[in-house]
């Protein structure tokens, strides 16, 4: 079967029709449809948290070659990695560390110690928007956990959609589910998921910027709780701030 041409900037009706054929069906078919267009040219992001452990399995029964990358911003929570470590021995994949260029230290040095207190943006700009910035221009398409009732940001995402701030495709394919919908799935299928979840984690980021939510609070009230912030930039619609500034 030859494979299909890449979508690109270019062809914005057809990344539409690609979204509105997708709409009524399963993200298993999302992902299928991606991986035969993209081979070797696709990559899942996955931050281990329950929507992205979802994925993992999914792709595994599909195509388990599809290459798995991580944020390791050096402030990941060890619930965190010890669900990768599950994850690495019961589907055999290897994930990718994607680090930032500068260290703690360095970052410290540069910016001021504990820039996630003070400038929160920017430390985000520095370990996760520009190592995926770079990591991307290697790639076609990228597949994220993202759904839309998670953030008001989020709430148009498309299945299959133009990423404008990478200049690639990129496929949301549980945009459409509900919380509800990701833990049946896990449940149904026995997949390893961080046990924070269970503690009052819903939404898991970097330790120094996530809390324990209390009752009644929005799932995502446990990231940077004491800023006016909700998106760490790997999702907005507009530039965020360069990271040197």
């Amino acid at each position: 079967m030859n494979r299909l041409a890449p979508l690109h900037e270019s062809d914005p009706e057809e990344i539409g029709r690609a979204a509105i054929r997708f709409a009524r069906q399963r993200p298993q078919q999302v992902l299928q449809w991606g991986i035969d267009r993209y081979r070797a040219g696709i990559t899942l992001a996955c931050s281990f948290g329950a929507e992205d452990v979802v994925l993992v399995d999914m792709i595994a029964r599909i195509d388990p070659a599809v290459p798995i990358f991580y944020l390791d911003t050096d402030y990941l929570f060890p619930e965190t990695l010890a669900v990768r470590d599950r994850l690495v021995e019961r589907y055999g994949v290897r994930p990718i560390a994607v680090r930032p260029e500068l260290t703690i230290d360095q970052q410290a040095s540069r910016h001021g110690a504990d820039l996630f207190n003070s400038r929160p943006d920017l430390c985000c700009s520095i370990r996760k928007v520009e190592p995926l910035k770079k990591h991307l221009t290697r790639y076609r398409s990228w597949i994220t956990g993202i759904r839309r009732d998670q953030a008001p940001a989020r709430a148009n995402a498309g299945l299959v959609e133009w990423d404008s701030l990478f200049n690639l495709v990129k496929l949301n394919p549980l945009a459409p589910w509900t919380s509800s919908d990701v833990w049946d799935y896990i449940r149904a299928n026995d997949v390893p998921y961080n046990e924070l979840h269970d503690r009052d984690y819903p939404s898991i980021g970097c330790w120094p910027c996530t809390r324990q939510i209390l009752p009644g609070e929005d799932p995502r009230a446990g990231r940077w709780a004491n800023f006016a912030k909700q998106e760490c930039g790997l999702h907005d619609k507009t530039e965020p701030a360069p990271a040197g500034s």
